[in-house]
């Protein structure tokens, strides 16, 4: 009922008598939402596209960006998005795979070795057609190439293989997806809100906690003397965009090209800042005392798999095939 009611009321808030297929007339108004901190670099990408859209329209597109979960986040930004809330959705790409189950895959563990593998898989027909059976649940995906950086296991002990993780409390985000992957690796996975994360680990409630570096160092996680990093990259950090299929109908043509341009032209510009920035954010992290540490890639690969068969929907055939196209990009790049 919570859920309907704040649906309703962004709906009720954010819709307007004036919206119209004429340009020189059309007004909306739409909420963003996602769980980054203000200072992290998602945040930072998502208010530079609402600035450049409300300027390149003259006002008529405004989107009211939110971050850290201070409206409707994971499940629950999605489902207000299916229900045609003047609201658009920046989550992990398993949040869609509640209603295409592929998406959970696309994301699955331990699948990709670099930034790229992922850009170039995501242009597939494969992936484009998945995108389609997603509209007609009435979601249509803006982007799918918001990265944050290869996320790893963050603790105080060095974890090399599966067994070193017996015993070892994660936080982990509520996703069925993350739970079952670092139970998978040998952990137990605790799930837990990104606000109650720093006083669990200083609680003793957890032992750890996963996630890239570029989130170690703008939320200070090496504060909680957590220092100790093995390189898993058993996820890479992605995050969509989505909006309404019945909202997006409702908007111009005109705009509609202004608004995917600025997500697109964004999400290369976060890449290449990535790209560019990561290894001074692993040298900043030393000089507080954080350690890095390869590990036994081929174990944990192992371990994982079988979650492929674990999730809802998800299977080992979804799983081959992407490893099929991941096989075909990496012969080419």
């Amino acid at each position: 009922m919570k859920l309907i009611f704040i649906c309703a009321l962004l709906c009720i808030i954010s819709c307007r008598p004036s919206e119209t297929k004429d340009p020189s007339k059309f007004k909306i108004k739409l909420r963003l939402s996602h769980v980054f901190s203000p200072k992290e670099d998602l945040t930072l990408s998502m208010d530079k596209v609402a600035k450049r859209i409300d300027e390149k329209t003259n006002g008529a597109v405004k989107i009211l960006t939110f971050p850290q979960g201070q409206i409707g986040t994971y499940k629950d930004g999605v489902e207000l998005v299916a229900r045609g809330a003047h609201f658009i959705s920046v989550e992990d790409p398993s949040y869609i795979g509640d209603y295409v189950p592929e998406f959970t895959a696309l994301v699955g563990p331990m699948l990709y070795n670099s930034y790229d593998e992922y850009t170039e898989l995501i242009k597939t027909q494969m992936v484009k057609d998945w995108a389609k059976k997603l509209e007609k649940q009435g979601i249509k995906i803006l982007s799918l190439e918001y990265i944050f950086g290869f996320r790893n296991l963050i603790t105080d002990k060095v974890v090399r293989t599966p067994e070193d993780l017996e015993g070892v409390k994660l936080r982990t985000p509520g996703s069925k997806l993350f739970i079952e992957t670092l139970n998978a690796m040998g952990a137990t996975a605790t799930p837990l809100p990104w606000g109650e994360t720093f006083s669990a680990v200083q609680q003793g409630v957890v032992d750890g906690l996963e996630g890239s570096e570029f989130t170690n160092i703008s939320t200070k996680v090496y504060e909680t003397g957590k220092k100790n990093v093995a390189l898993t990259k058993h996820f890479l950090g992605v995050c969509g965009v989505y909006i309404s299929t019945e909202v997006w109908a409702k908007i111009p043509v005109k705009y509609q090209k202004i608004i995917q341009d600025e997500f697109d032209f964004e999400a290369r510009e976060m890449i290449n800042l990535l790209k560019s920035k990561h290894s001074s954010v692993v040298k900043k992290l030393e000089s507080h005392g954080v350690k890095f540490n390869e590990i036994d890639r081929a174990s944990f690969e192992k371990r994982t798999k079988n979650v492929f068969e674990s999730l809802p929907g998800v299977n080992l055939q979804m799983y081959n095939k992407i490893q099929n196209e991941l096989k075909s990009i990496r012969e080419r790049i």
